[in-house]
């Protein structure tokens, strides 16, 4: 069973929507945070990112007072208004010819706690901390956490009449993202009981961040009852059917040591290596690499005695043991500074760029994990490598808030 609740939603005034939505905090530089609030200062990004339009080096409690002082200003001018009504919504985002249409409701943390609403990725305690920091400052949980179901026709039936209506929103963002909001039905709830999980597909700090807030709130209430607004956490939720998933790339700023020619010399022990005219991997089982001005194709050259296991078959996980740990020393990726990731909406361009013009050592673009991995993995309550997906296009920040 998974539960959803209506929530009475902040949000902006129709007029101003397109100017204050923004792209969840976690996916964007911070030079390209400060040139978004120079240039808009309706942007949400001002809540959510807060540091942006103050001197670098501030501290996150300074940053997240100015977060706490720019969510009562928009809300005071009029930016935001409490919609006043506990609703679901629907929501659906349009990039050219991929449409996806879901819900925005808020599901119960205690569901969280017992693997109803499964992950696939461990999660950093600084980064937690950071994130519960900023939603006990605001007061409310400021981005969506993004979640995946298997569809059914009753949820598919109620969606599909609802978007038959008038929007709330109905814009194009400034990333030529479309943004439709609906004001949808509570029968939702009864649809949604009939799922026996949902799945996280984006969003696993957020959700820790949810459940350390729930904790901190219930420890310092003693009248707590379980159905404080706390006790919830915003969602948007779609069906796997209509998500894309992209590659999340990999850039390792040196060779540890090795020179060019050592390194190629080692990776033939594990790997078939190619050069190719390809930038992206065609198929599953194949990685490209970027090195010394050279796009390479890399297959695993390995004969497995079993058949591996889902976590193991991942081009990601490939990658991980057969060359980041034992050739690059990269041990714990989710730790070690020599590796960065890049979303794969930023290109494979970004990729030569990195390696071209900042000297980074080597790069890698993957082959995007698919749902069905995705949810073999957390059927298994399993933890897939770090950043093993990049789901397009991004939920935005901004369009629903949901006060704790």
């Amino acid at each position: 069973m998974s539960v959803i609740k209506p929530f009475k939603a902040v949000r902006p005034v129709s007029d101003r929507a397109v100017s204050v939505a923004c792209v969840p905090y976690d996916v964007i530089y911070d030079s390209e945070v400060r040139e978004i609030v120079a240039e808009n200062p309706l942007s949400f990004l001002r809540v959510t990112r807060a540091e942006g339009e103050l001197p670098e080096g501030v501290s996150a409690e300074v940053a997240n007072a100015k977060a706490r002082e720019n969510f009562e200003r928009f809300i005071a001018d009029g930016t935001l208004i409490d919609d006043g009504q506990e609703s679901i919504f629907v929501y659906r985002l349009t990039e050219g010819v991929h449409s996806q249409t879901g819900i925005v409701a808020c599901c119960s943390v205690d569901e969280y706690d017992r693997g109803l609403i499964r992950k696939h990725e461990k999660t950093r305690p600084d980064k937690v901390k950071d994130r519960t920091d900023h939603i006990m400052a605001v007061g409310a949980q400021t981005g969506l956490i993004f979640l995946a179901f298997r569809n059914t026709d009753a949820i598919r039936k109620l969606i599909s009449e609802t978007v038959k209506g008038e929007p709330l929103y109905d814009f194009v963002a400034s990333d030529g993202v479309n943004q439709t909001v609906w004001r949808g039905p509570n029968e939702l709830v009864e649809a949604f009981s009939e799922l026996p999980e949902l799945y996280i597909a984006d969003g696993h700090h957020r959700a820790e961040s949810a459940k350390l807030t729930r904790d901190v709130c219930r420890d310092s209430n003693p009248n707590h009852t379980g159905d404080e607004e706390y006790n919830f956490v915003m969602a948007g939720i779609f069906p796997d059917e209509d998500l894309n998933i992209l590659a999340y790339n990999r850039v390792v700023h040196d060779l540890n040591g090795l020179a060019q020619a050592e390194f190629l010399a080692r990776l033939s022990e594990s790997f078939h290596v190619s050069e190719t005219g390809n930038k992206q991997p065609s198929e599953h089982g194949t990685i490209c690499m970027y090195l010394g001005g050279k796009w390479y194709e890399l297959r695993s050259n390995i004969n497995y005695i079993r058949q591996p296991d889902p976590i193991e078959s991942l081009d990601v996980s490939v990658l991980q043991t057969q060359l980041l740990t034992p050739i690059l020393g990269i041990g714990d990726p989710r730790t070690d500074t020599r590796i960065s990731f890049v979303g794969g909406g930023r290109g494979t361009n970004e990729l030569e760029r990195l390696v071209n013009e900042r000297g980074e050592g080597v790069a890698f673009s993957m082959f995007p994990t698919t749902m069905a991995e995705l949810f073999a993995v957390a059927d298994m309550n399993e933890i897939m490598p770090p950043k093993s997906t990049w789901f397009e296009p991004k939920l935005k920040d901004g369009l629903l808030v949901h006060k704790i």
